[in-house]
């Protein structure tokens, strides 16, 4: 039998339907009060969207902490280049948008170039 989701002591459905009030007193401190001074204007423009029922909103707000009424909703965010497709889930509530829509790749290296070792000095340019 697999194990039920459970994010601070509440099932993933009580977890999404919580309120502001609530939610902020179970996240850390420093979300807690990034909320409690209140959003951006950017901020709510895009909490506006989201509680209209938009679905696959593009935003550059990666400060915007996850909140409760996200929760189910898939979300567009800009990593400087691109924007991200970020599924939100129970499991990543008080944490960042940023945090998942990485800015930098993996570095995947190839072989060495001509003039990268010394072996390579033995080998013709032309």
């Amino acid at each position: 039998m697999a194990k039920e989701f459970t994010w601070k002591g509440k099932s993933e459905d009580a977890a999404a339907k919580l309120d502001l009030k609530e939610f902020m007193a179970l996240i850390p401190s420093r979300q807690r009060r990034s909320l409690m001074r209140g959003f951006t204007e950017a901020q709510k423009a895009l909490m506006v969207r989201i509680e209209a029922g938009e679905n696959n909103v593009k935003t550059h707000c990666r400060d915007m902490i996850i909140v409760p009424q996200m929760v189910g909703k898939t979300l567009r965010v800009y990593n400087g280049k691109e924007y991200l497709p970020v599924m939100v889930t129970a499991q990543m509530l008080g944490h960042y948008l940023g945090e998942f829509s990485h800015t930098r790749k993996g570095v995947a290296h190839s072989a060495a170039g001509i003039g990268a070792t010394r072996s390579s000095k033995a080998v013709s340019a032309r």
